[in-house]
């Protein structure tokens, strides 16, 4: 069943995880294909391999850019009514991918985001560019 928009709550919500797909470590050729696009492969690649439903409520989306060029590679996760992370300087392995979506699930899991440092998987543990408070409905006139 799909829950209409007045039907979500932050517990239902979907957790994005937004991978820079053109996140090159400093130094980086361009002649070479982004290390942040081999992120989000195998982001992608190890949620489609996971048969045990723990990240049924998490999505990944790539985007161009997320302006941490310094600290590439970098994701962040958001979720309605919930606070947005944002990490950088992470590997682009499967290993990495497989923390990214664990702590992905752990944001989807918690009702305002909130992610405990000493909870998050290792790699996730520093890291840490951003943490935005979740966004306020406009007040009705």
């Amino acid at each position: 069943m799909t829950e209409t928009p007045s039907e979500i709550t932050r517990e239902s919500a979907i957790t994005e995880v937004i991978v820079c797909t053109t996140c090159r470590p400093a130094g980086a050729s361009r002649d070479e294909p982004a290390a942040g696009a081999g992120l989000f492969d195998a982001v992608q690649i190890a949620q489609l391999q996971d048969d045990t439903g723990a990240f049924d409520r998490v999505r990944a989306r790539g985007v161009a850019c997320l302006n941490s060029c310094s600290r590439a590679c970098s994701v962040a996760f958001q979720a309605p009514g919930k606070h947005t992370y944002l990490f950088g300087d992470l590997v682009p392995d499967a290993e990495t991918a497989q923390q990214v979506l664990v702590c992905a699930a752990l944001h989807a899991s918690a009702v305002d985001g909130t992610l405990v440092r000493n909870d998050r998987p290792a790699q996730l543990r520093s890291g840490i560019l951003a943490k935005l408070p979740p966004f306020l409905q406009a007040l009705a006139a």
